[in-house]
C-alpha cells in the first residue's frame, strides 16, 4: 500500500468499526498477492470501501473517467488505485485498464449488477463482468455485503450508524469456459459471457454470514 492508500484504508476501518460495528468473514479466501477479481453485489457507495477495508492488501477500484479531469481529484483517485472507466464501465479503454491492472498482479472490485440496487435485493448480472473474466486469467472471489443498503442506500441522504457485514467466498476459476471461449463462435461467446456472470451472481447469492465464523480483520 502506498501512503495515501494506507491512510484511507485505516480511516475506512476506523469508520466501519466505530460507526457501523462491522463484521468480516473469510478474508483469508482472497489471495494475498497476485491478480484477483472481487465480484460483489452493489447496494451503496460504501461497498468498495468496505470490501477493501476487510483485506490486508491493496485493491483497485473503478471511478468515472470524468472525475480524473480535475487535477486534485484525479491525483487523489490515482493514489488510491482508481481505474478510470466511462459511465457504463463497458468501454474498450476501461476494459483495457482493468486487464492491465490484473496483468500487473493487482486485485480489482467489480459489480456484476452494474449499478446500485434500488430496493435492497440482488439484481440480475450483466454480461460485462463475464467478458472481463474470460479475457483475464485471474481467479474470481465472490463477495457479498450486507447492511450497506440500510446504512447508505439510494434512499439515504447521510450514512446511518447501521451494522455492515462483508463476506468473501471461495475463488472461482472458470477454466473450462475460458478454454471454450478461445475457439467458440461469436453467438456462443456472448452466451459464455452471460453464463459466467450468472454463475458469479449465484455464488454471491449463496453467501450468508452465519455459515462461517467471523474473522477479525
Amino acid at each position: 500500500m502506498n501512503l495515501i492508500y494506507r491512510i484511507g484504508w485505516c480511516l475506512s476501518r476506523t469508520y466501519f468499526a466505530g460507526y457501523c460495528r462491522w463484521r468480516v468473514y473469510n478474508p483469508e479466501r482472497v489471495p494475498p498477492t497476485g491478480p484477483v477479481i472481487l465480484a460483489s453485489n452493489h447496494a451503496s457507495f460504501l461497498d468498495p470501501l468496505l470490501i477493501g477495508a476487510g483485506l490486508r492488501r491493496d485493491i483497485h477500484y473503478l471511478a468515472r473517467e470524468t472525475l480524473f479531469r480535475f487535477p486534485v481529484v484525479g491525483a487523489l483517485l490515482r493514489a488510491v488505485n482508481s481505474v478510470p472507466v466511462d459511465r457504463e464501465g463497458g468501454g474498450a479503454a476501461g476494459l483495457r485498464a482493468i486487464l492491465d491492472r490484473l496483468l500487473a498482479g493487482g486485485g480489482i472490485v467489480l459489480f456484476p449488477e452494474g449499478t446500485r440496487t434500488r430496493d435492497g435485493h440482488l439484481q440480475p448480472a450483466r454480461s460485462g463482468i463475464g467478458l472481463t473474466v474470460i479475457k483475464s486469467s485471474a481467479p474470481v472471489v465472490p463477495v457479498r455485503v450486507f447492511g450497506t443498503y440500510t446504512a447508505f442506500g439510494r434512499h439515504v441522504g447521510f450514512p446511518r450508524p447501521h451494522r455492515v457485514v462483508v463476506k468473501y467466498g471461495r475463488p472461482l476459476y472458470f477454466t473450462a469456459l475460458r478454454e471454450e471461449a478461445k475457439t467458440c463462435p461469436k453467438p456462443r461467446l456472448k452466451a459464455v459471457y452471460q453464463q459466467v456472470a450468472d454463475e458469479i451472481m449465484a455464488a454471491i447469492a449463496q453467501l450468508e454470514p452465519h455459515q462461517d465464523k467471523e474473522t477479525f480483520p
